[in-house]
């Protein structure tokens, strides 16, 4: 039985594993192809964040694989009424396969794992979103033919997202860049993780330098959920990390754009760059279903 609370809970080879899975699942999937891997499994989802990609992609992957998902918001368990989160852990451990967490505090997830006896799932926190790496790494090499010699730039607010990347980055063998503003740094015990890992994370502040040379660009949102009154402050902060056309023709001419949604077009990135050919943010949502479903059979799977 095995988490997945942190990227780093997986290694090189499990994280391979993973990839080459999904792609046959996306395969079998556009072929028509139906195999009830998870037939009779249930997936408890807990919500305490609303979602669009998270939701939709574990309820159609376990549909998909023939078992079945139940969306389970905070307030509506004894969660949202006090009760403990192990004693949760323990009960829900009787009655499902897997439980999907996407909550705001990191803790409460290393916490639900701890007592568990079902793998656990982090479907985001504050701190690392692993679902969504594995669905842009699986993107990277759809469009790439390769994870390695691959130079990957962040640019934008050093988020969970960004922690999370800086990790599988170290354990791919990416060599990853990111620019941020300062005081907006990814975290740094995670990045000190990363080169302990034997990654090559560089920080650039100049985004113009930083992306020189870039195979794939990557942003977010400069506000994340929890942050809506940093708003107007950050729109000003952040100003000059705009992932425009002027910064991506300053990249590799194949250079693909990546963002894990939902973007705020005229902020953190252009409506220009989001329709343009560089643009494969649509890919990468889709890979969120195929991804997903890798990870629920080699979790949930017997």
């Amino acid at each position: 039985m095995k988490h997945l609370v942190s990227i780093a809970d997986l290694d090189r080879d499990e994280i391979e594993e993973i990839l080459d899975l999904a792609d046959r699942l996306k395969s079998e999937r556009y072929k028509g192809m139906i195999a009830e891997y998870l037939k009779n499994k249930s997936l408890a989802m807990i919500f305490e964040l609303p979602s669009t990609r998270t939701r939709v992609s574990f309820e159609v992957a376990m549909s998909d694989l023939g078992g079945h998902a139940l969306y389970l918001g905070w307030n509506d368990l004894q969660l949202g009424r006090g009760e403990p989160i192990k004693d949760t852990a323990r009960v829900l451990s009787r009655y499902v396969h897997g439980v999907m967490i996407r909550a705001r505090n990191h803790s409460i997830i290393k916490e639900f794992a701890e007592h568990s006896s079902i793998p656990v799932i982090n479907g985001l926190s504050n701190l690392e979103h692993p679902c969504q790496i594995l669905a842009d790494l699986m993107t990277i090499r759809e469009y790439k033919g390769t994870l390695s010699k691959i130079k990957l730039v962040w640019v934008g607010d050093g988020n969970n997202v960004c922690n999370s990347l800086i990790l599988a980055s170290s354990i791919m063998g990416i060599s990853m860049v990111y620019s941020t503003p300062p005081g907006y740094e990814p975290n740094q015990e995670i990045v000190e993780k990363a080169k302990s890992l034997g990654g090559d994370i560089a920080y650039v502040r100049e985004p113009d330098e930083a992306v020189a040379g870039a195979d794939v660009i990557y942003t977010d949102v400069w506000t994340s959920m929890g942050q809506e009154e940093e708003r107007e402050k950050r729109l000003k902060i952040f100003r000059e990390y705009q992932v425009n056309t002027s910064l991506v023709e300053k990249a590799n001419e194949d250079v693909i754009v990546l963002h894990c949604l939902p973007a705020h077009r005229g902020e953190e990135i252009t409506d220009e760059v989001m329709e343009s050919s560089n643009s494969v943010v649509y890919d990468q949502a889709e890979n969120r279903l195929h991804a997903q479903k890798a990870i629920l059979v080699k979790l949930l799977g017997e």
